[in-house]
């Protein structure tokens, strides 16, 4: 068989783009009551076999067919009859050798995604899916990073054990502390602490999770074998594939119920490993290679997707609209976005877009890689030094913000601005702007707040609250508290797109652990007993959620938003600004915000201009704002903590 250089100049010449392209929405399997259809895209096969079997594993075919070729290299087979419930795979002769695959397309799949299915997804629909909308976009959005398995897994959360770390907990209405009918857990905890989206961890099918394994094997799940299929292990009966179909779109239709809309995590940049349906079924068209035959591993998982090819860059557009069509997703949250190209990323958002409406659906990612990639022709990849390239509403994680708040994500021991870095006024003062805002020497960059996602904490790296510990070691916990809502007022008070890990609103700590994503399920598990044991925590988030809401200063994505923010003032320790916080509506309880940033351990005294100013928000009690606290001449800022001043509007 061919190289991987030799495969990478073949699949690069104008005879195989004229002759092998296929331009139709129609690979994988259609079940309908008319009949199924089998189509694979497999240009450089000689021969292919259709198996069926009535097992998802185990057992030999009960038929194999031997599949039509057809243009642009199509293996085709169709039947009078629907087979849904039926599984397949496929039997490839490719220049020699025999190698057995699973469908690349594939919209259901057996036990460990083996197999693939054929499915009538009207089948798989719960009752009401017809109905199911998502919930109208508030003010603002606020995202909590989740993943299912962590969510419920803890005894202390009170769901049924059957549903603990599986899509059906998200369906279970007023879960309560190990059952006390008092202390609310789950989505009615969601709900109350005000965040408006739920950032739903990898779901579909992922490689690095036994489905018939231990029910505690644990991992975050960035490791992609069947795009288009939901995870096993999340679903109460992998063995059979529409269960877990079913199940994804009760959480989805359970959560858009409740008022949250729905991000989905997805790694399209990599696969579980080189041995995948891609490359069984199509050697090394989906992956990129190094002119020296080197395999590109820019996303350190050994590959690297070539999102630049053609017919690549359709299947993951497809794989998209095929979310958000089938499963109602409201957004897509892209790993390694930098391994991913400009165009592809600006496709995607125009064809969001021309389906649903301009900016209905989310789309952010992160604009880096962990290493140098292979892509070919002119791609650019949509790393952020090229956010200037994307769609205003194409957004990206900001690190700068992130390490400028509490330091280095990838060096521990360095702090930041809140916890006794010196030097990051500069930074914290272009935090607040969303980095909009351009220095004379830079060329173009973030166009507007929609394209930043401003954030510290995240599933990767340290928590806050173990960040916190590593850099102040020594100090009690009555500072770390201080310091994680000094974090939370700062971040909560930029410009940008907010965006923060579940339990970080209570000190959510992994034991120092710095990446956890296959540590045990005790280490990764949220911890509800300590979402109630550091409710003034929990509290101090939710009033600043629901403040952001009546900030209109701060909750403008456009390309003008930068402008309202002036008089911009630092100091050693110190940062304060003005925000012009009128609405398009005219309707604002504060015309003008005053916000002092103190990291130092003393307390300051800030001058007030003029009438009317009341304190919206301290260190210690971010609910100010829901009664009239006057301030007049001059405000206290507490030592390490955030204060906000609103100016009463006249007709207030």
């Amino acid at each position: 068989m061919k190289t991987a250089l030799e495969w990478k100049k073949y699949y690069s010449s104008p005879e195989f783009r004229e002759q092998y392209l296929y331009d139709k929405n129609d690979l994988g399997v259609s079940c309908t009551d008319s009949g199924t259809s089998f189509k694979l895209w497999s240009p450089s096969a000689d021969s292919v076999t259709l198996n069926l079997y009535q097992e998802g594993s185990g057992g030999s075919a009960c038929r194999s067919i031997a599949m039509e070729r057809g243009p642009h290299g199509v293996w085709q087979w169709s039947t009078s009859r629907k087979l849904h419930g039926v599984y397949y795979d496929f039997l490839l002769s490719i220049e020699g050798e025999t190698v057995r695959s699973a469908d690349p397309w594939a919209k259901a799949c057996g036990v460990n995604g083996r197999r693939s299915m054929a499915v009538d997804l009207r089948e798989t629909d719960p009752e009401g899916w017809e109905t199911d909308r998502a919930p109208v976009n508030m003010p603002e959005q606020i995202i909590y990073e989740l993943h299912v398995k962590e969510f419920s897994w803890d005894p202390s959360c009170g769901f049924p054990e059957k549903y603990r770390g599986k899509y059906k907990a998200f369906t279970c209405e007023d879960t309560t502390l190990y059952n006390d009918g008092v202390h609310p857990t789950g989505l009615r905890y969601l709900k109350d602490l005000g965040i408006t989206h739920v950032q739903i961890m990898p779901s579909y099918d992922y490689g690095s999770v036994d489905e018939e394994g231990r029910p505690d094997e644990f991992n975050w799940g960035y490791d992609p074998v069947n795009y288009n299929v939901p995870e096993g292990s999340y679903s109460t009966d992998p063995a059979h594939g529409e269960v877990r179909i079913r199940e994804m779109k009760e959480m989805i239709q359970s959560l858009h119920a409740r008022g949250f809309r729905v991000i989905m995590d997805v790694v399209y940049n990599h696969t579980y490993s080189l041995d995948s349906w891609f490359q069984r079924t199509a050697p090394w068209y989906f992956y990129r290679v190094f002119d020296d035959g080197r395999v590109s591993n820019g996303s350190a998982c050994g590959n690297d997707v070539a999102s630049e090819r053609e017919m690549c860059a359709s299947y993951i557009l497809e794989s998209v609209l095929y979310w958000a069509e089938e499963y109602h997703i409201d957004g897509f949250r892209f790993d390694l976005m930098g391994l991913l190209d400009v165009d592809l990323m600006n496709r995607i958002r125009k064809a969001l877009d021309d389906r649903y409406g301009r900016g209905e659906k989310m789309m952010f990612g992160e604009p880096w890689a962990a290493d140098e990639t292979a892509m070919e022709g002119n791609a650019v990849p949509a790393l952020k030094k090229n956010i200037g390239l994307l769609d205003e509403n194409i957004g990206m994680f900001c690190d700068d913000t992130r390490d400028a708040v509490k330091g280095s994500a990838l060096k521990i021991w360095k702090p930041g601005f809140i916890n006794g870095a010196s030097g990051k006024e500069d930074a914290i003062a272009r935090s607040v702007e969303a980095w909009c805002r351009k220095d004379p020497e830079e060329q173009a960059g973030v166009k507007a707040p929609s394209q930043v996602i401003t954030y510290v904490s995240a599933h990767d790296n340290q928590t806050l609250w173990d960040k916190l510990a590593e850099t102040l070691p020594g100090t009690d916990e009555a500072e770390r508290m201080r310091l994680n809502r000094m974090a939370a007022a700062l971040y909560m008070t930029c410009q940008g797109t907010l965006f923060f890990l579940s339990g970080e609103e209570f000190g959510r700590t992994k034991n120092g652990l710095e990446d956890s994503y296959n540590a045990p399920i005790r280490i990764n598990r949220i911890d509800w007993e300590k979402a109630w044991k550091n409710r003034d925590l929990v509290e101090y988030y939710k009033g600043l959620i629901a403040l952001r809401s009546h900030l209109p200063g701060l909750c403008d994505k456009s390309e003008q938003a930068p402008g309202r923010i002036r008089e911009i003032s630092k100091q050693e320790g110190a940062v304060s600004f003005l925000v012009d916080n009128s609405a398009p509506s005219g309707k604002t309880a504060w015309e003008t915000l005053k916000i002092v940033y103190n990291s130092t351990r003393e307390e300051q005294t800030v001058p007030v201009e003029g009438e009317r100013w009341v304190v919206l928000c301290d260190g210690e009690d971010s609910g100010l704002w829901k009664e009239p606290h006057y301030v007049k001449g001059k405000a206290v800022v507490y030592p390490q903590s955030v204060l906000i001043l609103g100016k009463l509007s006249r007709a207030s």
